[in-house]
């Protein structure tokens, strides 16, 4: 997700005016009426943050395209180097779950590279149930219902 974001912001990041911009940007993909390419649906993004400190981002798709639901999935987050294997991704998979629940998904598509092991853990943790593997991606389902 980062990789497209960084070559299409970069340069406005530096500037308040542009970094507002690129905010706008993200929350109006909230939104079911935003225009966007097509196959891409709206999807909702949240940052990590401890204080000042960016640690990461998850984002939540409000429905599947026949891509997603081979690949992509309904949820995907990654969290920046220095703030890894510190449990942010597991507890930021947490914390979106519920609002997934809120807008009528359940359970959710949680896909990892077959060899990510970190990314399946957190996805387990999570209660995610392997599916299958589909083109080197193990497909999750998550309840986002709590128990």
């Amino acid at each position: 997700m980062i990789g497209t974001e960084i070559r299409e912001w970069q340069e406005c990041w530096s500037t308040p005016e542009g970094f507002a911009d690129y905010v706008a940007s993200l929350r109006a993909q909230s939104n079911q009426e935003t225009p966007r390419p097509a196959g891409w649906v709206p999807c909702t993004t949240w940052w990590w943050v401890d204080g000042p400190d960016y640690l990461g981002r998850i984002a939540l798709r409000h429905q599947l395209t026949d891509w997603l639901r081979e690949t992509g999935g309904h949820i995907g987050y990654d969290v920046r180097p220095a703030a890894r294997r510190q449990g942010h991704a597991t507890a930021m998979l947490r914390a979106v779950l519920p609002l997934a629940h809120g807008m009528g998904i359940d359970p959710a598509l949680v896909t990892c590279d077959v060899d990510n092991l970190a990314s399946r853990r957190v996805i387990q943790a999570n209660g995610g149930v392997l599916e299958d593997e589909r083109g080197g991606k193990l497909r999750f389902w998550v309840p986002t219902h709590q128990a």
